[in-house]
């Protein structure tokens, strides 16, 4: 469960992480108040689940009530906004990039930093990887004085951030987290070092530990996430452009892993489970087609309990009920494969091809979605 980032900022606040003070509304007369006390001058910040908030004009150091008016009700990357955080700014000198994940490949933690931190970190990862330092935690161990100090060194930080390091792993472990996120960390022009923004991802099989955060508000859930749970579908958005379904979650994230190592991104995950009903299949890729940002839809299949020519009638239906204009690759195997194939073939749409491995389909699929 992502917390959104006024609640991130309380957590901080709550583990002695210096952050702006800041408070949270919905209401654009209250906003002006808001600003009032915190001294006149706010920044006004989209709450939202999702990134890109500053790009989407939802951040502005301007005007708290019309600039709150503006903001409430805009939509960022699908998601509605409906409450703002007006914090204090900040006389900013330097930003720098902080952040634990759970590495669940290697079996441990792995603390991430950069003295490039700000909007660009991504491609500041991307062009110059040398300038952010990847240092892996033992859970066993955490994060001591020496390892905190280890990661400023290796990410050219300033001194003071080891505490704000150690107080992070805090909140990291304390609270359930798979992600403790701080874009910038910032170091004002007074020398204070501050958390200006922060993200954090909670593990979902520890909510009975943190219920202080309810149920997460299905108000603010990506709308493809919300369609899809609303069918029951186990779906979760990326921010690629090729849509994967599969059937098993190992068979799903291999699939996701294929179509990465073919050059494309995925653009989401998708597991209709082992029973993959003609149903199931019709609402899945329902969901993954109404995806503005899918170029092309990749099918992989591996039939048992359900088989092939049961998914594949699933495939047929889909395509008639929504009318697709990208294009499908469609690998089945398992049984009832064959059987399946030649129900896709009698269909003839011209948008389905289908592929009789895993490579192959990801290959394809990769291709269509650079084309279209």
């Amino acid at each position: 469960m992502d917390l959104y980032e006024h609640q991130a900022r309380q957590l901080f606040e709550e583990y002695g992480i210096p952050v702006p003070r800041a408070e949270v509304t919905d209401s654009p007369r209250e906003a002006r108040g808001i600003a009032r006390r915190l001294g006149g001058r706010v920044v006004v910040k989209a709450q939202v689940r999702t990134g890109g908030r500053g790009k989407a004009g939802g951040v502005s150091l301007a005007a708290a009530e019309r600039t709150t008016r503006r903001i409430l009700g805009a939509d960022i990357k699908g998601h509605p906004v409906r409450t703002v955080m007006l914090a204090q700014p900040a006389d900013i000198e330097s930003e720098f990039y902080v952040s634990y994940v759970l590495d669940r490949a290697a079996g441990h933690f792995l603390a991430i930093a950069s003295a490039e931190g700000g909007t660009e970190i991504e491609e500041v990862a991307a062009t110059r990887p040398e300038s952010v330092a990847r240092i892996p935690v033992d859970p066993a161990e955490g994060v001591t004085s020496a390892k905190a100090n280890e990661i400023v060194r290796a990410a050219g930080l300033p001194p003071r951030a080891a505490d704000i390091l150690m107080r992070l792993w805090q909140v990291l472990t304390r609270e359930d987290a798979l992600l403790v996120e701080v874009n910038p960390l910032v170091r004002t022009a007074q020398g204070q070092l501050l958390a200006l923004d922060g993200k954090v991802t909670l593990d979902d099989n520890a909510r009975f530990r943190q219920t202080r955060w309810g149920e997460e508000d299905e108000r603010h859930d990506d709308p493809l996430e919300a369609a899809a749970a609303a069918k029951g579908l186990n779906y979760v958005k990326l921010d690629g452009e090729v849509g994967v379904v599969g059937n098993g979650a190992g068979l799903v994230m291999s699939t996701l892993d294929v179509v990465a190592g073919c050059g494309a991104r995925p653009a989401n995950f998708l597991d209709i489970g082992g029973g993959a009903s003609a149903r199931v299949m019709s609402d899945g890729l329902s969901v993954v087609l109404s995806d503005p940002d899918v170029k092309s839809v990749l099918v992989n299949v591996f039939g048992g309990i359900t088989a092939c020519d049961a998914v594949a009638d699933g495939i047929v239906r889909a395509l008639d009920a929504v009318r697709p204009t990208k294009p499908l690759v469609v690998r089945l195997d398992g049984n009832n494969a064959v059987r399946g194939r030649a129900v896709l073939d009698d269909r003839a749409h011209p948008l389905v091809r289908q592929a009789t491995t895993m490579d192959a389909a990801a290959r394809l699929a990769a291709r269509l979605a650079d084309t279209s």
